[in-house]
């Protein structure tokens, strides 16, 4: 697939917390989601909604997104078996392996979805990827979310 837009890469939790906002309430069936143990990949491909847009409207895109160096995942309260189930994404979140002063980079990335599912990566450090692969389209709403 040819890449739309910029690539953002994330190499640390900052970076990575760019691409949870970018991604948060992203829709995606749960067969649009692979992990490739080969390459120690993990991939999704999921339909964001631009919230970065600044413009009246709602716009949903396509884009891809990959993490490097995984070594195992994880999930939790979600059916993988279930590949048209819809998981709406809420964030991104990294937990380091040891102390946060250490200089061991491996830790686990959650995908936290609505509902309480979770996908846990295992991953050497933090090498993510996002590009956007199609052009926006109107959405169907507006996500929102309660206030507690």
């Amino acid at each position: 697939m040819t890449t739309k837009g910029p690539i953002i890469a994330a190499e640390d939790s900052e970076d990575l917390e760019l691409i949870s906002a970018k991604l948060q309430d992203a829709v995606a069936k749960v067969g649009d989601l692979k992990y490739l143990p080969k390459a120690r990949r993990f991939v999704a491909v999921v339909n964001r909604f631009q919230w970065e847009n600044g413009k009246p409207g709602n716009l949903r895109i396509r884009s891809g997104l990959h993490f490097d160096g995984v070594l195992k995942v994880r999930s939790r309260n979600i059916k993988m078996g279930a590949s048209g189930a819809i998981l709406s994404l809420l964030a991104i979140r990294f937990t380091p392996a040891g102390a946060p002063d250490a200089e061991n980079p491996a830790g686990v990335i959650e995908l936290v979805f609505s509902g309480g599912g979770i996908i846990a990566l295992d991953v050497e450090c933090i090498a993510a990827g996002l590009a956007d692969l199609t052009g926006a389209w109107a959405a169907r709403g507006r996500p929102s979310h309660e206030e507690p």
